[in-house]
């Protein structure tokens, strides 16, 4: 006899008392990770202005254009900020205030725009100087996945700055899953940035990335070892990475305490557990590449069956 509906739904609630920990009932109105992700688009079109439209904007209308996205998220986005807030008041918050709070912070991080154009724009010269491949700046960023992937990491860092919960997880997570880079907002990136075909690409939360750091895919700045949980909170885990480094595709760089000195170059697959000295390349040399003919290999094998 099949179930009906009402026996469904017994099931499932009877469920929601039985297994806890993955329920939020009764709780905080947490953000909508929808309307997150929606803000995030509309905060793209206000950093590239003219790349994120269907339709061209021109300049005699940029002014208005800008006013009325600019109106639109903030209201939207101190809703969201209200949510976090209640969901994780600063302590010294009273709860009277979080309205005005939220509206304060809405108004300091749109107020940071301008600044991350300006790093921004260190990144996008970086990709259009450091790929031969690219046929113009314009081609950088409405082609290349990396620029959506840091474009969101470093608004969402700002937020991050704040103390604001959800939000830029929500943020760096929806880029994550549109270009396959995993940058979580706490990360610090310095200027002229630049991950290369940019997919599998890990930077954790406490990494730190000097200036004019250059990465291929596959590259991990990972912690050693995650088995404390939740006692690690707060803790410097991740790798600092200091200017003019270049990290070839596969390579892993574990630890808090592990720092790559300026000017190096780490190569590609090497597995990295410990602080390099400046001007430092570092290979890998323990796997032996051996080229042989098709048919050698093909008798070799009919030998070993033998």
């Amino acid at each position: 006899m099949e179930p009906t509906v009402t026996q469904l739904t017994n099931n499932l609630v009877a469920s929601y008392a039985q297994v806890g920990g993955i329920n939020h009932l009764d709780g905080k109105n947490l953000p909508s990770k929808r309307a997150v992700c929606e803000l995030t688009t509309e905060l793209l079109r206000l950093l590239f202005p003219g790349f994120f439209d269907e339709q061209p904007v021109h300049s005699s209308e940029i002014k208005v254009e800008t006013a009325a996205r600019l109106d639109t998220v903030l209201g939207r986005l101190e809703d969201e900020i209200r949510k976090s807030l209640e969901y994780n008041p600063p302590p010294e918050l009273a709860k009277s205030r979080l309205r005005s709070a939220a509206h304060s912070l809405t108004l300091e991080f749109l107020g940071s725009l301008p600044r991350v154009r300006e790093l921004l724009q260190t990144d996008m010269e970086a990709a259009y100087n450091g790929d031969p491949a690219a046929l113009s700046k314009e081609e950088v960023i409405v082609a290349y996945p990396f620029v959506e992937a840091i474009a969101v990491q470093r608004l969402a860092h700002e937020l991050y700055l704040k103390n604001i919960a959800l939000i830029p997880r929500i943020m760096t997570e929806w880029a994550h899953s549109r270009t396959g880079m995993d940058l979580h907002p706490g990360a610090q990136i310095g200027t002229h940035f630049f991950v290369d075909h940019c997919t599998g690409t890990v930077i954790g939360e406490t990494s730190i990335l000097g200036d004019h750091v250059k990465m291929y895919q596959g590259v991990g700045l990972v912690a050693k070892s995650l088995a404390a949980g939740q006692q690690l909170r707060g803790q410097k885990r991740h790798p600092t990475i200091e200017d003019h480094v270049t990290i070839y595709a596969g390579a892993t760089i574990m630890g808090g305490d592990t720092v790559v000195g300026e000017g190096s170059t780490i190569g590609a697959n090497v597995f990295l557990t410990t602080s390099v000295p400046p001007h430092s390349l570092v290979v890998q040399e323990d796997a032996n590449v051996k080229v042989m003919s098709k048919k050698d290999r093909e008798k070799k094998r009919d030998e070993f069956h033998i």
